[in-house]
């Protein structure tokens, strides 16, 4: 990926809370990146970092969460606000979260932000009781809501001794979240993409569920090169052996009821939509509330039908809405994948055989061929973040 951050001005807001340690190496990756930073710190911040290391790395005047002059009046924090590129807070306490949801402008920081027109995102880092709040999670979908990014902390031991939801990621997943948002004059600019990714899981009992072997590795390929190429990416993934990539939206769906109902509520604003992941077909009919028990008979398990998000999905027609579904088979893989094309009212097939050596589940590679109503693409083994972008200039191809 080009730098993407090149002669951009980015306002580094730092908020107090411990993470704000991280807010140096930000600074410091910004500035070789060939930023422009400016630092705006909350009094609270100054108790964990002190303004003179931002200005040393940023060779920038701290501005101090303070309305006090020293001699003259100096409106710079105005200026900033309409030059800027990107507002950036890292890392944001649920106290600044809570006063830039509801426009309270009380300090610098704030003050600056609500002024900003700029591309607005937001690393919430704290406690994982206060994260999980619903204060908290009210106010950062109201964020949301408003077109700002709001990328999640990660899990991990916290500086209060808890393990949880809450620490704020490593500094090079925050650059590269950054570099994700602020792509410009790229292909899927200002689209938004659904991408599903991972395997789910149908319980038996409270012990025992049916599942597949999928990695999550492409799903999460796609979805990070859609966010690469400019398009706000929400990305619904069942269980996964992998992390999310940064820089989008991400929700998890475990059963494929849970991601049937996910997908459809999230692809009602979709301009595109990839379901990457691997979905059970079927389900037991009934869920034991408790452990089943081993015996000396034999057990037969009923399954039912789990509904087809792909074809519910085909059904709505909506306009303009792309639709590319994936298809894994052992035999006859062009013919079926083409009837699945047809009969799920698709617009684009992604097929693969499990038994070609490199492909499937896994692995980082994969062999696939691209199919729409008027062409078949086969293609070569690759490394499936060089399939993800393959995928991505087909579609591109057929939507512009």
């Amino acid at each position: 990926m080009h730098n993407a951050l090149k002669d951009k001005k980015i306002i580094l807001g730092v908020s107090g809370g411990i993470a704000a340690f991280k807010a140096v190496s930000v600074a410091s990756r910004l500035v070789k990146k060939g930023c422009t930073v400016n630092t705006i710190m909350t009094k609270n911040a100054e108790q964990f970092v002190r303004p003179l290391t931002f200005e040393t790395l940023t060779n920038r005047p701290c501005i101090i969460s303070t309305f006090e002059r020293n001699g003259k009046f100096d409106v710079e924090h105005v200026s900033l606000a309409k030059s800027a590129d990107a507002f950036v807070i890292v890392p944001a306490t649920a106290n600044v979260i809570a006063k830039i949801a509801h426009g309270i402008a009380d300090d610098m920081l704030t003050s600056t932000f609500l002024a900003c027109n700029c591309k607005k995102i937001i690393f919430p880092a704290m406690n994982t009781g206060m994260f999980e709040n619903v204060a908290t999670k009210e106010n950062i979908n109201i964020l949301i809501s408003r077109g700002m990014e709001v990328i999640d902390p990660v899990d991990g031991v916290l500086a209060c001794g808890d393990i949880g939801k809450g620490r704020l990621m490593e500094v090079d997943d925050v650059i590269k979240s950054i570099e994700n948002i602020l792509v410009k004059d790229m292909d899927l600019d200002g689209k938004n993409v659904l991408v599903t990714a991972g395997a789910t899981e149908e319980p038996i009992d409270p012990v025992r569920f049916l599942t597949n072997r999928s990695s999550g590795k492409m799903g999460y390929a796609i979805a990070d090169a859609a966010a690469k190429r400019g398009a706000n990416v929400t990305l619904i993934s069942g269980r996964a052996t992998i992390a999310p990539p940064p820089g989008m939206r991400v929700e998890f769906a475990f059963s494929a009821k849970d991601m049937y109902d996910k997908v459809l509520e999230k692809a009602e604003t979709a301009d595109i939509c990839i379901l990457a992941a691997a979905v059970a077909d079927y389900r037991p009919k009934t869920i034991s509330k408790h452990k089943i028990k081993k015996t000396d008979q034999d057990r037969a398990l009923e399954l039912v039908r789990t509904p087809d998000i792909l074809k519910s999905l085909g059904e709505q027609k909506i306009k303009n809405r792309f639709l590319c579904g994936f298809s894994m088979e052992t035999e006859d893989l062009i013919e079926n994948s083409k009837a699945k094309l047809i009969s799920k009212k698709a617009d684009m097939i992604i097929a693969n055989n499990i038994n070609d050596k490199g492909a499937g589940f896994c692995v980082d590679t994969n062999k696939a061929s691209i199919i729409t109503k008027d062409n078949v693409v086969k293609l070569p083994l690759m490394s499936k973040k060089k399939l993800a972008d393959v995928i991505i200039d087909n579609i591109v191809a057929l939507i512009e």
